[in-house]
């Protein structure tokens, strides 16, 4: 089991006002527990307006992050924890806002030739006409700050790709549109700079959405993950290289599909991933031998500013 020592008092933030808030509360909850089991001083914090002056007053000596989405994930949370001087977990503030950002996070692995699908990006419903043209169909639409798989749609026509335009304005001023992957979707999280075993995500919805994630029990995670030994060091040593592009820290999750030709195509990094009776992470830890309370206390002893 993983030994912590002297980490003090520890401050678990969870909830927040994000479109992932009901999320994070769950992810908060299980941390929570798995600390208080683990024999470690911690304590839950609701993360609102007046977060800056609890933990003032509070005074933690480390403070673990389950807070999903923005105002958790995007590096602001992380600049005020900076200043406070608090240890914390996950990646540091450039990181964090950097994986929160979609398309910036594909110009970073374009600019590395790391591989991504093909993309657009959707400010104005003027512009569908001429994507549908570039890209073809069919297409994933994405918010390009949400996580959660909130706000996606596959769209397969033009008329489809307005509609779905339309919800995603919901959420985010403009729109990512990549290229469907046709290939097998795979997950692998990252702890202390090491790749956990990729998980292969098979679902009778369209594609990985919110509810195939946190709601659906007919959602299977294969472990092992279909690959051969060989495609599996790829994928890993794909998703380190992906990791570490974006500077992330800690912990971590990449998501990634294959084309049409098997080809692995990276999809997203997670700064703060899920740790529900759903989430991946724990998942892949436990298929390497951890228990989620080992998981948790290996998370936090990585805390820094």
């Amino acid at each position: 089991m993983t030994e912590v020592i002297n980490v003090g008092r520890v401050a678990v933030l969870f909830g927040g006002s994000s479109a992932e808030r009901d999320v994070s509360l769950k992810s908060g909850a299980e941390v929570l527990k798995a600390l208080q089991e683990g024999g470690v001083d911690a304590f839950g914090i609701d993360a609102g307006s007046d977060l800056a002056a609890r933990l003032i007053a509070e005074q933690p000596d480390r403070v673990f992050i389950a807070l999903h989405g923005r105002g958790g994930e995007d590096g602001s949370l992380q600049g005020l924890l900076e200043n406070l001087k608090l240890p914390y977990t996950g990646s540091g503030v450039l990181a964090s806002a950097l994986g929160m950002d979609k398309l910036r996070t594909k110009l970073v692995w374009q600019g590395l030739d790391l591989p991504t699908p093909a993309y657009a990006v959707l400010r104005d419903r003027s512009d569908c006409a001429a994507i549908v043209e570039r890209l073809g169909l069919p297409l994933i639409v994405k918010p390009i700050h949400e996580g959660s798989s909130i706000g996606m749609a596959k769209v397969t026509s033009l008329d489809e790709l307005e509609q779905a335009w339309t919800e995603a304005r919901r959420y985010d001023d403009c729109a990512l549109v990549e290229q469907w992957m046709t290939g097998r979707e795979f997950t692998v999280a990252i702890l202390d700079g090491k790749a956990l075993p990729a998980i292969g995500l098979q679902t009778t919805h369209t594609f990985y959405d919110y509810h195939a994630k946190y709601v659906a029990n007919d959602t299977r995670y294969l472990l092992p993950c279909g690959l051969s030994t060989e495609q599996e060091h790829q994928l890993a040593d794909l998703c380190l290289r992906a990791f570490d592009a974006v500077g992330c820290r800690g912990w971590g999750r990449v998501d990634v599909m294959q084309d049409g030709a098997g080809n692995f195509q990276l999809l997203e990094v997670n700064t703060v991933p899920g740790m529900t009776d759903h989430s991946l992470v724990p998942m892949a830890a436990k298929a390497a031998g951890m228990t989620f309370t080992e998981l948790v206390l290996a998370i936090l002893a990585s805390a820094r500013y």
